[in-house]
């Protein structure tokens, strides 16, 4: 059986007798920022868009207790996914990076439902009902895509990997004319240019959220002949209209005026 360690250690072999020299540098225009320079240039989340997004859910509850009463809702709104997705922009293009129009932003999320509500207390007379109060939490979950018109979004630079090869004459060797020769690229070696951008996501801040959410009992039964008595059930389907308000931002270098 193979050593692993010497197999890992064998993977990549470098010059042990390599000296450390020091590294190059020039400055890149409008990314330094000078203590005497009136006008910084700062990094900062700017702004997109803000939109109100609406969508509307439908989810069935099931309650293991009877449930005779529902107390009190609470609604918390959880954004998980937030995903503007733009055109590209080839690396050393000529062509402006930023664009305004309409982009695909996709949302994903829940809602998280916080049900209070009093289940009978078993061996209770039906008609002087004693009851314990419980709890019930839930997520709905909903995902969606809606057009958003966002202004001056820095669009992504795409990666290149591109190959090159020289050019090589050979011998062919015995049962050709001495003045011919192979030519063709040199296949034994390989070279590449690569070059790789590390944009900057939009990303989504959640600012407001509204819920309108029906609640309506399936399997009621009361305890008598009459809707008059008290009763329970043990399942809802729930009718909700959810809207909210985002934010689009990303983090983009600005031009700023000096406060001094």
């Amino acid at each position: 059986m193979s050593d692993n360690r010497h197999e890992r250690d064998d993977c990549i072999k470098v010059s042990e007798t390599a000296s450390l020299g020091e590294c190059e540098n020039t400055s890149v225009e409008n990314q330094i920022v000078y203590p005497d320079n009136p006008n910084p240039v700062i990094k900062v989340p700017v702004e997109l868009g803000e939109f109100d997004v609406t969508t509307n859910l439908s989810a069935k509850i099931h309650f293991d207790d009877p449930v005779q009463e529902i107390k009190k809702v609470k609604h918390t709104v959880e954004i998980v996914q937030c995903s503007l997705m733009t055109n590209t922009v080839m690396g050393g293009d000529d062509a402006s990076p930023y664009v305004s129009g309409e982009f695909p932003l996709f949302l994903k999320g829940f809602v998280r439902k916080n049900i209070q509500y009093e289940t009978p207390v078993p061996g209770t007379d039906r008609d002087c009902v004693n009851s314990d109060v419980k709890s019930k939490t839930v997520r709905v979950p909903f995902t969606c895509t809606t057009m958003v018109d966002v202004t001056n979004v820095l669009r992504p630079l795409t990666n290149s990997n591109e190959e090159f090869g020289f050019f090589r004459a050979q011998d062919l060797g015995k049962g050709f004319p001495e003045k011919d020769k192979f030519l063709s690229s040199d296949l034994s070696q390989f070279h590449f240019m690569e070059s790789q951008y590390y944009n900057e996501f939009p990303f989504c801040e959640l600012v407001s959220s509204n819920v309108i959410a029906w609640d309506e009992a399936t399997d009621r039964v009361t305890t008598g002949d009459s809707p008059v008595k008290e009763g329970y059930f043990h399942n809802v389907v729930e009718k909700m209209m959810l809207r909210f308000r985002i934010k689009v931002l990303q983090k983009q270098q600005v031009r700023v005026d000096s406060l001094g």
